[in-house]
């Protein structure tokens, strides 16, 4: 950036999104950090979005002392289970990040419960109509909401067909079937090439059948359970093992 001074100014940052518990993330963030200092000799802010759902586990901080040298790492954290008691903020707020917040904090809560997953789904899509956004910013919020939200194939159907009946009588017509399974094609496929991509880039070469056996798979719930367990699992056999019982 440049200041008004025409000093010119480097502003990196590193965002980490955890969605769970992990023992060593604290440490990834310093290396993360140290690494992206040494590529650049500037400056960066480290930055952590908590999204699991244990509220008591907040890491801020990486460091170690050892024969007189000590070197720590501090880092701001956002907790977004702290946003559930202020649901009714979240409802009024026009920020999109609101909503990102929103579909996040209830896709942890119904998770086993496809029922209430689409009743509050419908509740968040519903409230886009009402913020004044502009049609290519409810297309594109409703893409990650439906992305987050993952609803079985009869739920998605009647999800849908409530959609197009809402629209219609508000003479609304901004999501049309045909866009709105192009969005659930495109993040099938964008899932899959995820979770490719994570086990290339932790693990070097993925087989063959292990890519034709993700490929194959349409569900993008599990799509999206497989891209987090390629994120922790230890090696290739044991998420084979996953894929297998998947």
């Amino acid at each position: 950036m440049w200041l008004r001074d025409n000093q010119e100014v480097w502003i990196l940052i590193h965002t980490e999104v955890q969605s769970q518990e992990e023992s060593d993330f604290s440490k990834r963030m310093y290396i993360y950090n140290y690494r992206a200092f040494d590529l650049y000799q500037r400056p960066v802010i480290s930055l952590a979005i908590l999204g699991d759902e244990r509220l008591n586990w907040r890491p801020s901080s990486y460091g170690y002392a050892f024969a007189g040298c000590e070197v720590n790492l501090k880092f701001p954290i956002v907790k977004l289970l702290d946003y559930e008691p202020a649901w009714e903020s979240l409802e009024q707020s026009n920020n999109p990040f609101a909503i990102i917040v929103m579909a996040h904090l209830k896709t942890k809560a119904t998770t086993g419960k496809p029922q209430e997953r689409e009743r509050w789904k419908w509740n968040i899509v519903r409230g886009l109509y009402d913020k004044g956004y502009e049609r290519g910013e409810i297309i594109k919020l409703f893409q990650v909401i439906d992305r987050m939200m993952t609803l079985p194939q009869e739920l998605t159907q009647s999800f849908e067909e409530r959609l197009n009946r809402y629209e219609e009588e508000r003479k609304m017509p901004l999501l049309s079937n045909m866009e709105l399974r192009g969005i659930e094609k495109g993040a099938r496929q964008s899932a899959r090439e995820s979770v490719v991509i994570v086990l290339r880039s932790r693990f070097g070469e993925v087989p063959t059948e292990f890519a034709e056996t993700i490929n194959n798979i349409e569900d993008l719930s599990l799509l999206k359970q497989l891209l987090e367990r390629a994120v922790t699992v230890n090696s290739l056999a044991d998420f084979q093992q996953f894929l297998t019982v998947d």
